[in-house]
């Protein structure tokens, strides 16, 4: 059983009932259908005798008139388990994503994310109604052939001698469609994602003046999309016409015999007119035929989702586990990590003693902010450990390491709804006045104060410059970081006293007091108590700033000195 298989087995597990409400539903449509046949030719025979069939007339209206009050009931239940099947799966996918991390986002591009996410999610969801309905709908021509056979052996011979061409045909159509589905959903997903980087990269694009260029390179993979479209409706455009070649042919078959036989006096004419319609039933090929392309554009797009569920989440230690005692030690020990086939880190030894402030510097490339990763555990190193105060971070609880280390980004993501929200987000709620007193420290709080609304102001209704997002991302590590900062180029976009005052709060006002902090300016580097400087995945050297100005032209290189 593939990935993708076993995604729409867990699907079609969570909304088990419903499936079976549906199955039940659509089996009692199939009953009537092949109820109706038999009791026509039964009433036209009797009347035909002249023998009294008022009984038989009122329940043939009533399996005429039943199937509009099933198929109403059944619309109802597929729409509710659709949503329900997909709401799950969107829910199952996010809570995945977001424990994936980095991970997630690193593997796929953001656009083709939420193309899984939404798009694939919502065919994926119709897995349960599809699969409870095509194995109710298979139930109409089996049981089309059982009554031929029933009414007369030869009109069930008469029927099976072409079946094998309708079964082909279907097997022909799974496979070309499977591969038709895959391509056009793989290219939704490439422009998708081509369409996000295009929208957060608008001002660069609008300064460039390359819009017409951007256009088209979103709309690159288009001709591709139409191509893969057109393809899909040629597939099910020649099964179509193999069916109206093919169908005919045996309706027409089992009607020859069935004349041929009541021209010997083997059958009646009531027998005559339940076999046309059970010819009509056993050869249910349309309706096979597009439970089978929802079916497999369901399995398409959870083989796709199955992709984003294999990207394994961090796990965490018990949620008991407790940090020790400590002042905040940061250590990492033999580690190293893998990019893109590359290994960014090299057998990586590196000490943060506690209550200090740590710079690490270096060139582009050289892993500073992959390094940053490891040491709060947004990521896992492919070998080595890191630990604090002597716990390696796998051990720890979610809840435990989130409390005790916190991260300021160059780029934070205001989320929280308010800007009062945005600093308060977190693992634990700080309370409003750890909020204020955070917002201080990194010198948000005047700006934020003469806000419509203050602390209370709408994130989209705040006008914001970048150094004031940076400042609020700050705010929100002061107010959540018990033990250890890591800044990853979080101070980039404030000016230089801005900067000297937030770093004069660090050491005052923050409750964390190991620092370790990605360092692209010479000024925020000097500041540090010791300076870890990387080159080629390894450290190259630690001391202060002013010893490394001193005697190394390589360190002086990184800041273009």
């Amino acid at each position: 059983m593939s990935a993708g298989d076993r995604v729409l087995l867990d699907t079609a597990r969570h909304s088990a009932v419903r499936a079976a409400a549906l199955t039940l539903l659509a089996l009692a449509s199939s009953a009537v259908a092949l109820a109706l046949p038999a009791t026509l030719g039964h009433t036209l025979d009797l009347l035909l005798a002249r023998r009294a069939a008022s009984g038989w007339v009122l329940l043939c209206t009533a399996l005429i008139c039943a199937p509009a009050v099933l198929d109403a009931l059944d619309g109802l239940l597929t729409a509710a388990t659709t949503a329900r099947s997909t709401a799950w799966l969107r829910h199952r996918l996010l809570r995945h994503v977001l424990a994936a991390g980095p991970r997630a986002t690193a593997r796929f591009a953001p656009g083709d994310l939420v193309t899984r996410l939404v798009g694939n999610a919502a065919d994926a969801g119709t897995a349960p109604g599809t699969l409870a309905q095509a194995a109710a709908s298979a139930v109409a021509p089996l049981g089309g052939i059982v009554a031929l056979g029933l009414i007369d052996p030869w009109l069930a011979v008469a029927f099976l001698a072409g079946a094998p061409l309708l079964a082909l045909l279907l097997r022909a159509l799974a496979r070309a469609s499977s591969d038709c589905v895959a391509r056009y959903q793989r290219l939704q997903g490439d422009i998708a994602g081509r369409l996000v980087e295009a929208v957060g990269g608008a001002r660069t694009i609008a300064a460039a003046g390359t819009a017409d260029r951007e256009r088209e390179r979103i709309l690159e993979p288009l001709p591709g999309l139409s191509g893969q479209g057109h393809r899909m409706w040629r597939v099910q455009g020649r099964a179509a016409a193999q069916a109206v070649t093919v169908v005919p042919l045996l309706q027409i078959a089992v009607l020859a015999v069935a004349g041929l036989r009541l021209n010997q006096g083997q059958l009646s004419v009531g027998d005559l007119l339940a076999a046309s319609r059970y010819a009509v039933l056993a050869t249910g090929v349309g309706m096979l035929v597009g439970h089978l392309n929802a079916a497999v554009r369901a399995r398409t797009a959870a083989g796709r989702l199955a992709d984003v569920l294999a990207v394994p989440p961090l796990p965490y230690g018990p949620d008991a586990r407790r940090l020790p005692p400590g002042d905040g030690t940061l250590e990492l020990r033999g580690v190293s990590a893998v990019r893109g086939g590359r290994h960014v880190l090299r057998d990586l030894d590196l000490t943060v003693p506690g209550g200090t402030s740590l710079a690490v510097v270096g060139r582009s490339g050289t892993g500073k902010s992959v390094l940053a990763a490891l040491a709060g555990r947004l990521a896992d190193p492919d070998s080595g450990v890191v630990t604090l105060d002597g716990i390696a971070l796998p051990e720890l609880g979610h809840d435990e390491l989130r409390r005790a280390v916190g991260y300021a980004f160059e780029r934070p993501a205001l989320l929280g709804g308010t800007i009062g929200g945005t600093v308060a987000f977190g693992a634990h709620d700080p309370g409003p006045g750890a909020v204020t007193a955070a917002a201080r420290a990194a010198r948000a709080d005047g700006f934020v104060r003469r806000l419509p609304h203050g602390y209370d102001t709408p994130c989209a209704e705040a006008p914001l410059s970048g150094g004031e997002v940076q400042r609020l991302g700050l705010a929100r590590a002061f107010a959540h970081a018990e033990r250890v900062l890591i800044l990853d180029d979080a101070t980039s976009s404030l000016d230089t006293v801005t900067e000297r005052q937030v770093a004069a709060a660090l050491v005052r006002d923050v409750a964390a007091r190991t620092r370790l902090v990605v360092a692209h300016r010479a000024s925020t580097a000097a500041r540090a108590d010791a300076v870890a400087w990387l080159e080629g995945g390894r450290v190259r050297a630690v001391g202060t700033h002013e010893e490394l100005w001193r005697c190394a032209a390589g360190y002086r290189a990184v800041f273009g000195g």
